[in-house]
């Protein structure tokens, strides 16, 4: 049988045009491949076609609107999970015009279908004082204690995503003057992030108790599971829902669920709150846009309500009488009964 032109252009496009031309990270191009397998099954079970039979005709713009319906209604998709995988299909078909030059109407329909718009996303994050709480929960007399605590101390302090921490190796961790974390982010973008002197010292005496300070594990893992692997994504989860389960026993006010990227949020929004520049913040995590960073600044209530008591005078008198000894204000409310 012979291959149709949509499976060439997609082997083309996820093998070849992403990760060489593009220079897509390897969890970017996993999305795009996640984003194809599901439409593939939608095609097969409510389209009835086949992956064999289908060809870039058939991938109407109406076919792709009925796909994204379908993610929502069906499968239960929010509204930014539906945004992520019209992206994936607006980056193909906008790869598919310049191979196909001949197709450009067709392919451009499904390249003018609009983004959803969403709520505005709340940023779900912790206290300075939940956060140092949560910290505490480690058992430090233990071996998996220390590594649990290093780990979530890095989690925070360097403000990376969990993806860019299961990616660590010993190498990326500069212990000389200034000490800094060298993270690899979304599209492979290196950024340096300063260790601040607790976390310093936690990942100085984690390298030397679990010795990975030696020349030739430089290419290990920084942190790796029972198997002797490093950790996956679900297992940092694991591990953080734990201790969350422990500190809830102790406190009421940490929240049920807290998830890896909380640490990410809850740093950015610490360093707001303590007169960080935006800039600077973006550049600490690592945000293309100043925009992303913009975020924390609107969900910062504390910060505004401090800039605005600092900015205004004390016009209100809070000093008010006390109606309760105005006898003859008591008297007359009382003839109105």
């Amino acid at each position: 049988m012979k291959p149709t032109d949509f499976a060439k252009h997609l082997t083309e496009f996820l093998s070849v045009y992403l990760p060489s031309q593009k220079n897509a990270s390897k969890n970017t191009i996993a999305s795009y491949c996640d984003t194809f397998k599901l439409l593939l099954r939608y095609c097969l079970e409510q389209k009835d076609i086949p992956v064999e039979k289908l060809n870039m005709s058939k991938l109407t713009h109406v076919i792709i609107a009925d796909f994204l319906e379908w993610l929502e209604e069906e499968r239960k998709c929010c509204i930014a999970t539906r945004n992520q995988r019209l992206a994936a299909i607006h980056s193909f078909f906008r790869y598919a015009q310049y191979e196909e030059p001949s197709g450009i109407l067709h392919f451009q329909k499904v390249i003018a279908l609009p983004v959803k718009k969403a709520p505005k996303p709340s940023v779900p994050h912790l206290t300075p004082e939940a956060m140092k709480f949560l910290l505490s929960q480690p058992d430090r007399m233990t071996m998996k204690g220390r590594r649990n605590l290093t780990l979530l101390s890095v989690l925070y302090d360097s403000g990376c995503r969990v993806q860019e921490l299961v990616d660590l190796r010993v190498r990326d961790v500069v212990l000389d003057n200034p000490a800094v974390l060298i993270l690899t982010g979304k599209g492979n973008k290196v950024r340096r992030v300063p260790l601040m002197k607790n976390t310093l010292s936690l990942l100085q005496y984690y390298l030397q108790e679990h010795s990975l300070d030696n020349d030739w594990k430089k290419d290990y893992p920084l942190f790796i599971n029972k198997q002797h692997k490093k950790l996956i994504k679900e297992g940092i989860a694991y591990i953080i829902s734990q201790y969350v389960g422990s500190a809830r026993r102790l406190s009421a006010s940490m929240p049920e669920k807290v998830m890896p990227h909380m640490f990410r949020h809850s740093k950015a929004m610490h360093l707001l709150q303590a007169g960080v520049n935006l800039i600077y913040i973006r550049d600490f995590l690592g945000h293309a846009d100043i925009k992303t960073t913009e975020i924390y600044a609107k969900c910062d209530s504390e910060s505004k309500r401090k800039a605005i008591e600092n900015a205004y005078p004390d016009l209100v008198d809070s000093n008010l009488p006390d109606w309760n000894k105005d006898a003859a204000l008591l008297d007359w409310l009382s003839s109105l009964k």
